[in-house]
């Protein structure tokens, strides 16, 4: 019960604070409200407890044998980052009497896990620290996974519910505009650690 707390801390430290899942999670209950945001939230609190199922059950070990497969992930990842910021920098709930971007379905909320920095270092540093060898890996893994679930939840619902909040002070188009444009560039700066060698 104790590593489940420890776990779970882990969890809630690293998920609740912002991050590119957070930052689109909140431009998206800015740009599409509650309802319409469902399918994002739901595809990240069951994608990124599967990635993490994922790599503690020998996706770590793949890269480790072909390390050039991570780089085409990271650089993968920072290029579509740069384009989700790009669509969130144009997006706009109203514009022209009609929606213009959509919000992110389950499926590629999901899928963007893999390519998310934070996802990662997150996942691998979860299995890295809570599993041991001296146990049987897969009930271990299982158990961070449902963790990182139950945490997940609440926390992205703290970051929707935070863009629902601001789309009541954001009385304009122009201001609307200022906010998706902010939340752009914080995603870019999100990403720069990972623009290294």
């Amino acid at each position: 019960m104790e590593l489940i707390l420890t776990i779970a801390l882990f969890a809630f430290s690293s998920g609740i604070t912002p991050g590119p899942n957070n930052i689109m999670l909140m431009s998206s209950g800015v740009n599409f409200g509650v309802k319409r945001s469902l399918p994002h939230l739901s595809g990240i609190c069951i994608g990124f407890p599967a990635m993490v199922l994922a790599i503690g059950l020998g996706l770590s070990a793949i890269f480790q044998t072909y390390p050039v497969l991570h780089t085409i992930i990271k650089y993968v990842g920072i290029g579509y980052m740069l384009y989700l910021a790009w669509l969130i920098a144009n997006s706009s709930a109203k514009m022209k009497g009609k929606n213009t971007v959509a919000p992110l379905s389950f499926m590629q909320a999901a899928a963007f896990q893999w390519v998310n920095p934070k996802a990662w270092i997150m996942g691998i540093g979860a299995v890295a620290t809570f599993t041991s060898m001296s146990h049987a890996l897969a009930p271990q893994v299982l158990t961070i996974s449902l963790v990182f679930f139950f945490i997940a939840v609440p926390s992205a619902l703290v970051w929707l519910g935070f863009g629902v909040a601001l789309k009541r002070i954001l009385k304009n188009q122009k201001q609307q505009k200022i906010f998706n444009v902010t939340m752009a560039l914080l995603l870019v700066l999100s990403i720069l650690p990972m623009i290294r060698p």
